[in-house]
């Protein structure tokens, strides 16, 4: 063939090997993409880095730490109430005043009745006195034979009689003295002082209400330290082994973003049944210097069991399926990392867990991927399983 007509053959044969190449690249790309794809049976997750907590959780009541009932100790009116619910009080301050006529009258009588005695001590002192002096004429006369015995038996029994009864006066004026010293408690009781300073965070008597307190003491107010709260949580016999005393916690209220942070202080042996449920009761303070925490607020509480800040962390989705063996540091799991767009088997330890991450301690570096589990990415949207099925490491609630 000449020469001249095998060149546009060489051409039209360059065009369409060409033409093939480009067709053929994204045809390639795709069919080893769904290849790998494939393979792995599920989208690749990347290792990151980040915070995570190993928490058990609780519900919480707020009280005061520091609160008392103040109640009245005698029965009476109450007279006049000096303070008001939210009031600011101070140790020592006047709160209310019951009616104290009948006292002031009963100690009147116990003082007149104490000076009578007294008195009558005096006259039965002088007759002692006289009694002793006509013993001692008798006995000086008995000696001359100048009286008979029968005199002087007498003078010996007067003086035996005067002195019993000054002792029964003593012993009277002993009672009355008692008597007048407890009117004037009782006299002192109508008044009611604070026994604390605090808030009065309730009241539950009214000015001119009439109180009886001879079968139990009524209270009228209840003071209230609020710049220091306790917080009362009941905790499932299934984390109670997990608390310790000192452990750090930290709780959120209701319509509040703040957090507070807090020490565990302690745990109550006595556990609380309820509806078949065992509870046990474990209690923090925490510092309320500006009032925010108000009494019987509920608290979301989260006792930290452990935690670790910056570390590798990976979706505990890939978990999913695979139980780790025990390894000093955490668990050890088997898990598919993608090595040069392949899935490879790799031991990896696994340390802390919440609900959506997990702690690698070895056997992965930021930034490499991992193949989920394929019923994992095939998993409603409804809901994550591998964030339902929680490890022995996971948060409780």
């Amino acid at each position: 063939m000449p020469a001249s007509s095998s060149r546009p053959v060489r051409r039209l044969f360059a065009y369409g090997l060409g033409l093939v190449l480009l067709c053929g690249a994204p045809g390639y790309y795709w069919i080893t993409h769904n290849q790998a794809q494939a393979t792995s049976g599920a989208p690749a997750l990347s290792v990151s880095r980040g915070d995570i907590q190993d928490n058990i959780t609780a519900l919480g009541t707020l009280q005061p730490l520091d609160y008392v009932d103040v109640g009245v100790q005698v029965s009476g009116q109450l007279q006049k109430l000096h303070v008001q619910l939210g009031d600011q009080v101070e140790e020592g301050q006047l709160l209310a005043e019951i009616d104290p006529t009948l006292f002031e009258a009963k100690v009147v009588a116990s003082e007149a009745q104490l000076k009578n005695q007294r008195a009558q001590l005096k006259e039965r002192q002088a007759q002692h006195r006289l009694a002793e002096l006509q013993l001692a004429r008798q006995r000086a006369l008995f000696r001359e034979q100048a009286t008979s015995q029968e005199s002087l038996e007498a003078a010996e029994a007067q003086v035996q009689v005067t002195a019993a009864q000054i002792e029964a006066l003593e012993a009277q004026i002993a009672q009355t003295d008692a008597t007048l010293k407890e009117n004037q408690a009782n006299l002192q009781y109508t008044k009611i002082y604070a026994p604390m300073s605090g808030t009065v965070v309730s009241q539950s008597a009214q000015q001119g209400q009439t109180l009886n307190a001879n079968q139990q003491a009524p209270v009228i107010v209840q003071i209230a330290n609020l710049a220091q709260m306790t917080v009362k949580t009941q905790v499932s016999e299934a984390d109670i082994g997990r608390l310790r005393v000192g452990m750090p916690v930290y709780f959120t209220t209701l319509g509040q973003e703040r957090r507070w942070e807090a020490t565990l202080r302690q745990i109550l042996p006595t556990p609380e049944v309820i509806n078949n449920v065992v509870l046990y009761n474990a209690q923090f303070d925490v510092a309320n210097p500006d009032g925010r925490l108000m009494t019987q607020m509920s608290a979301q509480v989260f006792f930290v069991n452990a935690e670790a800040h910056d570390v590798p962390v990976v979706p505990v989705s890939v978990l999913q399926g695979r139980r780790g063996r025990p390894h000093p540091q955490g668990a050890l799991y088997r898990l598919s990392v993608l090595e040069n767009g392949k899935p490879v088997e790799r031991e990896v330890v696994i340390g802390l867990r919440d609900r959506v991450s997990a702690q690698v301690v070895e056997g992965l570096r930021e930034g490499e991927q991992l193949v989920a589990p394929t019923n994992v990415a095939a998993a409603p949207a409804g809901g994550n399983p591998g964030q339902r099925r929680m490890g022995p490491g996971g948060p409780r609630i």
